[in-house]
């Protein structure tokens, strides 16, 4: 039973997920996610969230330099923890989600060694690649970030520019992040082709401090000529690894780039209609798609 449950970072009241590991699809995305809920009579407390230990400190420092601040935090989460956050009446929590990563964008340059207005410049002779195919661009960007600690991509323009113009329209999403005590919630936020994400945990308990904990850096010098778009990431290592980086960054493309209307529809409800969104959809739909995850 142990291996089964899933308890997410945003503890629903009274109540525990839990997964049949035991059921796996054939070819993905044609099984749906199999759930039960159980109730259970005591509530976590924030130090026994399974996520707690990663950011202990940045917390502990919070509530001893800050204490009013921290307090406050703490009475925006009991609050929330009143409201029947496992069905659809989830208002409030989205609109602090919102109000509380509004100026993500605006603190990257405070996150431990994060670069201010990264240029694609400062990483790549444009003029050197002028002559260039899209496909050879692309192998010298690949090669370029192949021995570093971090990920990259090449995104056909015409994927970007949906992703781009949705993200002007709905710029916030909750993106799940598979581990082994089950799914750590984080926030994403677009600042113009950048993308900035931090954990939810940090958010509820850290507040506006919270600070980028990874970056996506989306380049569309290239765009007309080319054809393509070009992604870098920055990360803080303390908290992400390289391969989680990517499931993030996987699940951009799945919820901003898809096809599938019903798929970004979830994107549209978390921004414009937040009574209607559920935090288990956007499980669900990583189960169905098949997308491929990392466990910690």
């Amino acid at each position: 039973m142990a291996a089964a449950m899933v308890q997410m970072c945003c503890i629903y009241r009274g109540m525990l997920a839990v997964r049949n590991t035991g059921i796996r699809p054939l070819i993905p995305g044609l099984a749906p996610l199999q759930l039960r809920a159980f109730s259970v009579l005591k509530e976590p407390t924030l130090e026994e969230n399974p996520f707690y230990s990663k950011y202990e400190d940045k917390i502990a420092q919070l509530r001893r330099l800050k204490p009013q601040e921290f307090e406050a935090c703490m009475e925006k989460r009991r609050e929330l923890k009143r409201q029947p956050l496992g069905q659809s009446k989830q208002a409030e929590f989205i609109k602090l989600v919102e109000q509380e990563v509004e100026n993500l964008g605006k603190r990257a340059s405070g996150s431990g060694g994060f670069s201010k207005d990264k240029t694609l410049g400062s990483i790549l002779n444009v003029d050197m690649v002028k002559e260039k195919t899209a496909e050879e661009i692309g192998q010298i960007w690949m090669h370029y970030f192949a021995t570093k600690d971090t990920i990259c991509a090449i995104i056909p323009g015409e994927k970007f520019e949906t992703m781009s113009n949705r993200g002007k329209n709905c710029p916030t999403f909750l993106y799940a992040l598979p581990q082994e005590e089950g799914y750590e919630f984080f926030v994403g936020q677009w600042s113009g082709n950048e993308l900035h994400f931090t954990s939810l945990i940090n958010v509820q308990t850290i507040g506006q401090n919270a600070p980028s904990q990874l970056i996506l850096y989306h380049y569309p010098e290239l765009q007309k000529d080319k054809g393509i778009v070009l992604m870098a990431a920055e990360m803080d290592h303390k908290f992400l690894d390289v391969t989680k980086a990517q499931c993030l960054a996987n699940q951009v493309q799945l919820f901003y780039g898809t096809q599938h209307q019903e798929t970004f529809h979830l994107v549209e409800l978390f921004n414009h209609k937040p009574a209607d969104f559920k935090h288990m959809s956007v499980i669900a739909e990583l189960e169905q798609t098949g997308i491929s995850h990392p466990r910690a």
